[in-house]
């Protein structure tokens, strides 16, 4: 890959890969500190790289990036060392957006890199099975796993919503 071939790289997927680990980090900081790590290693390793699998090579560079971060963050807050998080205490309502966001966050990293990609970012199931060196039939199951999860957990939320709105009136 040459100099003219990465910063093509740079200006065609900077924003999408941004958007991904934004969408699953909710942290912008954190977020830009993974995209330009992951283009970091892109022109460290372009030699390697070709310019047609880029863009699998950055996603799945950003998704073993994000696996780190996590596994990095949980070690963190074994320590002591606790990072902000989200407030616990929830208002009595919340826009549709800020639940699902709170729902995605609790699926397990694979699933969730798999329902962004799919439906965040549009990619077919063999493009994501390539970023995540897992087959097509995989990505189909933890993407249905992850859409029914989702969809149990947002009417567990609905059912708790409508109980503690009945007790208001």
């Amino acid at each position: 890959m040459t100099r003219k071939e990465y910063n093509k790289t740079v200006d065609m997927y900077s924003g999408r890969l941004f958007g991904y680990v934004l969408k699953c980090l909710q942290n912008s900081e954190d977020a830009s500190d993974i995209v330009q790590d992951v283009f970091e290693r892109l022109w460290n390793h372009r030699k390697n790289v070709e310019v047609e699998k880029a863009k699998t090579w950055l996603y799945t560079t950003a998704h073993n990036a994000l696996i780190n971060f996590a596994k990095k963050k949980a070690r963190m807050d074994l320590y002591g060392d606790n990072l902000p998080e989200r407030s616990q205490e929830t208002e009595s309502r919340f826009e549709m957006k800020e639940i699902v966001d709170m729902v995605i966050d609790t699926l397990p990293p694979l699933q969730k890199s798999i329902l962004l990609l799919r439906d965040l970012e549009g990619y077919h199931y063999d493009e994501i099975g390539e970023m995540l060196s897992i087959s097509d039939s995989q990505v189909k199951v933890y993407l249905f796993r992850a859409r029914r999860k989702i969809k149990q957990q947002l009417k567990e939320f609905t059912v708790l919503y409508d109980v503690s709105e009945q007790g208001k009136y």
